[in-house]
């Protein structure tokens, strides 16, 4: 029994290291300075629905009250607080949107909880793809004259499902979406996960929420960029083009029955703090963020992510808080830029890419946390040489460029008779999982779509650049199941 694992005591020697987080959530290990400092110890207010204390699943009282006082802040016709995180209320949107077996338009960068709302509820997709942008391999927007084209091709589209921003800070045209997507009389949903301090962050020239600009169910998870705890996330809807019965329907199958109190008040405190100092401290991190990209436009080899992509490939804006850094033309990978700022700096970044890494930063960080992140970068970019510079880029855009056959429903994939293959050699066959890379989510491979060359490649390149790529039954992620089809003998 003394051999057993201790996480808690493994988090406590974590918490006291000097490792610093340039990851979710967004209160960065910090407590002093938020409403934080005035929360009690956890145990001392983890009660389930008593007497006085309402119920999340049927709010009349105190419940209801916290979260219409919430609509009112964000200009809702609802707000519901999400202690499943955003995943739930992705799942709550497509399900109170769409009809079982119908169909919905999707943005293919969603994250995986998008994708298992589409299996849960049988539904065929149709797919806008992101742009890319070439100087960094990274998704752009999208182009809502393509939206607009898909919609007047496809009259059974019930939905329309984007991401904005994306995990590294893009910023799609939503307001012109939304206007296209209304045209048509249907709801907009947009994944704001990693958006949630827009509302907040207008004098400091943050982006404006989707809620504002027109879209009917909004997702936002305040663990992401705010001083919240994890799992914590908000769903904001607008009455019009949206079920309002069904979706609260779904909201409740979908969250826990028994939902923490912890989290709910650690949900109304973030938002009470927002208000109040919060506004100003978005300010001064504004501020601090544009010194550090300043100093950050110094580096000679590695580049930054900046505002020279506006109004290109499809971005309509960037969230300057997420700190994208990209190695093409240094002969380096991201996974090597990763492994050296934790390894040498003790610097986490929230992830890494084939060519980039991602840092999220938050009114959270520290001056002194901003200060190794840029101190790091500028020596690691110090270290290349003019040799390593002029080698050939790596070449590899995301995922998102590969548009593959489907021939079948996910659903249809994922209960299929299947039998399992080494991935390299699926080519011609009908995946039964997923494929994607962990962190952000993204899936390379849907159930129901044709293994081709360019994926399986792909998903042997990450793999070999040491990339997490996940999603499949072996834990090796050397095979893959695939659909039992005419002529296969299976396993």
């Amino acid at each position: 029994m003394n051999d057993a694992p201790n996480l808690l005591k493994k988090l406590k020697e974590y918490g006291k290291s000097d490792f610093y987080p340039f990851h979710m959530p967004g209160h960065k290990r910090q407590s002093e300075g938020f409403f934080a400092v005035d929360f009690p110890n956890p145990f001392s207010i983890d009660i389930t629905e008593i007497d006085g204390f309402d119920n999340l699943h049927h709010p009349e009282g105190i419940l209801k009250e916290s979260m219409e006082w919430a609509s009112g802040i964000y200009g809702s016709s609802r707000t519901y607080y999400l202690i499943n995180g955003s995943s739930s209320g992705i799942l709550s949107a497509i399900s109170g949107t769409v009809s079982r077996g119908g169909t919905i338009l999707m943005s293919r960068n969603c994250h995986k909880s998008a994708f298992h709302g589409v299996f849960l509820n049988q539904l065929k997709t149709e797919y806008i793809y992101p742009q890319i942008i070439p100087q960094f391999g990274i998704q752009g927007g999208l182009n809502p004259k393509k939206i607009e084209e898909m919609l007047m091709n496809h009259g059974e589209i019930e939905a329309v499902f984007v991401v904005s921003p994306t995990y590294d800070g893009i910023v799609s045209d939503i307001k012109t979406i939304a206007e296209i997507v209304h045209r048509f009389h249907l709801p907009l949903i947009v994944d704001e996960a990693h958006g949630a301090h827009f509302p907040f962050g207008r004098e400091g020239e943050f982006p404006v929420s989707a809620l504002e600009l027109g879209a009917d169910v909004v997702i936002q998870s305040l663990h992401k960029t705010l001083p919240s705890f994890t799992q914590t996330a908000v769903m904001h809807v607008r009455e019009g083009y949206v079920d309002m019965g069904r979706l609260d329907r779904y909201v409740h199958m979908y969250q826990t029955s028994s939902p923490s109190y912890v989290l709910m008040a650690g949900i109304e405190g973030c938002i009470r703090y927002m208000i109040g100092e919060g506004l100003e401290q978005m300010k001064l991190f504004s501020s601090k963020i544009e010194k550090v990209r300043k100093v950050l436009s110094g580096l000679k080899h590695l580049k930054l992510l900046t505002d020279r992509e506006k109004g290109l490939y499809g971005v309509y804006d960037i969230d300057h808080s997420k700190i994208i850094i990209s190695t093409r033309g240094t002969g380096k990978s991201g996974t090597w830029l990763d492994d050296r700022l934790r390894t040498e700096y003790h610097l986490e970044m929230e992830m890494c890419g084939p060519d980039y890494v991602t840092a999220i930063t938050t009114l959270a960080d520290t001056q002194e946390g901003l200060e190794r992140l840029c101190n790091a970068l500028l020596h690691i970019d110090s270290g290349l040489s003019i040799e390593e510079s002029g080698k050939a880029e790596t070449g590899f855009s995301q995922e998102l460029e590969i548009s593959p056959a489907c021939r079948m429903t996910i659903a249809q994939a994922m209960d299929e008779p299947r039998h399992r293959i080494a991935i390299s050699n699926g080519e011609g066959m009908v995946s039964a999982e997923f494929v994607y890379v962990y962190p952000p989510g993204i899936p390379i491979v849907v159930p129901g779509e044709v293994l081709n060359k360019e994926s399986i490649d792909l998903v042997m390149k990450y793999k070999e650049l040491g990339l997490a790529v996940q999603g499949m039954e072996d834990e090796e992620s050397r095979e893959l199941y695939v659909v039992n089809e005419a002529g296969q003998t299976g396993e």
